[in-house]
């Protein structure tokens, strides 16, 4: 069996997925008020289409995109629309939301669509993808619709599903490949059938050989599609790391996957793809890991988009112990959250508790210059200059030693001795860059 992989990366010493890995997934039914972000992806924030008062079912629109990079937004809920307004999110910023009285009682709007995947071109498919606001649901929450019109299309070789799951603890994506692997299938050969030239990639770390057999069994010899066994090693799903490991093409921070004739997708989004292109259906709910040592009960979750975050918690038990440390997402990307009463967004992977800060306790000293953090950084720059280089405020040398380059995977910080907050200083100095930039400065 070939084992693919990438330049640098880490190995956490405790992947932690052993908590949640064996749980198989429940629905969960929200019972409070729903609060649903129009902005959940990347681009301009949904219009609202509806206005307190409303009466809204399961699956009916509610945020209209309003520019090409934008995305729908839909109820996951049936009830009534209290009010429209700014709401916290768990990363701290303030965002317009639906929020909605929920009658507990899911009634959904009628299907009247009745075509099969078959009977549509591709831009029927295409349509239907966008109407359902499907967008990049492994945090980077880019409308998918506009990732799959390509100027090149005719050009792409290979649609990739990311099943590498490399965060530690999250599970989410491995128990979709193991419960239902024939739903993986068919998105993926609904994506498939609008670039006529390309083959599918599943790629999955050999910690979940599993659900790499059980994938294989389903293709038998299929032409289209292969299943590859990727090296367990973080950020082995970051997507630059996977098209190097998969195709030995690179790419770095200002080209598009398809530049390299490659699209990149999601295992959670690919079922939301066949979700709306078989069944019509938008997307409305998402599969959420519930873990962490401070969590009484790990579990993974189908959870309605806008559900509250405290009564996600709560449905797993709550806390064993009061939690040092929350994080919406994984413990290496994700966002420390200090408020559960923010919702659930597209892109929510997980929600992590931790009986212990280690970051917290741990007091930084100065660089040692044992050179880890290069040996380590899959954009293979120097973590350790370019963090000084961001806390004087140097975005002349920032940018002429590659500091854009950093994918902001977290492998430095982890790895520093010392304890430097490199990650940190150059994501600062990374956001300011391209602030001044898109404002055209």
């Amino acid at each position: 069996m070939s084992i693919l992989s990438f330049k640098g990366g880490v190995h956490p010493h405790n992947d932690g997925k052993a908590l949640s890995k064996t749980r198989p997934i429940e629905d969960f039914e929200p019972k409070g008020e729903i609060v649903i972000p129009l902005s959940q992806h990347i681009g301009t924030p949904a219009a609202p289409v509806v206005k307190p008062g409303d009466k809204v079912l399961v699956n009916q629109k509610i945020g209209e995109s309003s520019g090409f990079i934008s995305a729908n937004v839909h109820s996951s809920v049936s009830g009534t629309v209290k009010k429209i307004e700014a709401r916290r999110m768990a990363s701290g910023n303030k965002v317009m939301c639906v929020v909605i009285d929920n009658d507990n009682r899911y009634n959904e709007c009628p299907i009247t669509d009745f075509r099969k995947a078959s009977e549509m071109s591709d831009k029927e498919k295409l349509e239907l993808i966008k109407e359902a606001g499907i967008v990049g649901m492994g945090g980077a929450g880019f409308p998918s619709h506009v990732k799959l019109s390509p100027q090149n299309k005719e050009d792409i070789e290979y649609i990739i599903v990311n099943g590498a799951e490399c965060e530690p603890y999250l599970t989410s994506d491995y128990r979709r490949m193991i419960e239902n692997p024939e739903y993986l299938l068919e998105g993926l050969r609904i994506v498939l059938s609008m670039f006529k030239k390309a083959k599918g990639i599943i790629a999955i770390e050999d910690n979940k050989l599993d659900a790499v057999i059980k994938l294989k069994k389903l293709l038998h010899h299929d032409k289209d599609i292969e299943v590859r066994t990727l090296f367990t090693k973080y950020p082995q799903g970051g997507e630059r790391a996977l098209i190097y490991a998969v195709t030995g093409r690179k790419i770095n921070s200002s080209m598009l996957p398809a530049d390299v004739k490659c699209i990149v997708h999601n295992v959670d989004t690919i079922f939301a793809i066949r979700n709306a292109v078989i069944n019509k259906k938008p997307l409305v709910t998402r599969i959420v890991t519930v873990t962490g040592d401070a969590v009484k009960r790990p579990q993974n979750y189908k959870v309605p988009i806008g559900t509250n975050i405290r009564e996600l918690v709560e449905a797993a038990g709550g806390f064993k112990k009061a939690p040092e440390k929350i994080i919406s997402g994984g413990p290496m990307m994700g966002t420390a959250i200090y408020n559960l009463d923010a919702p659930i967004v597209k892109g929510t992977s997980s929600i992590l508790a931790f009986t212990k800060d280690e970051v917290r306790d741990s007091e930084p000293s100065s660089c040692i210059n044992c050179g880890r953090c290069v040996s380590v950084c899959p954009g293979r720059v120097v973590p350790a200059r370019l963090s000084v280089m961001a806390e004087h405020g140097d975005k002349e040398a920032f940018i002429k030693n590659n500091g854009m380059e950093c994918c902001e995977c977290g492998c430095c910080s982890y790895i520093c001795p010392a304890k430097r907050n490199l990650t940190q200083a150059i994501k600062s100095m990374r956001q300011d860059i391209l602030a001044e930039r898109k404002g055209g400065k």
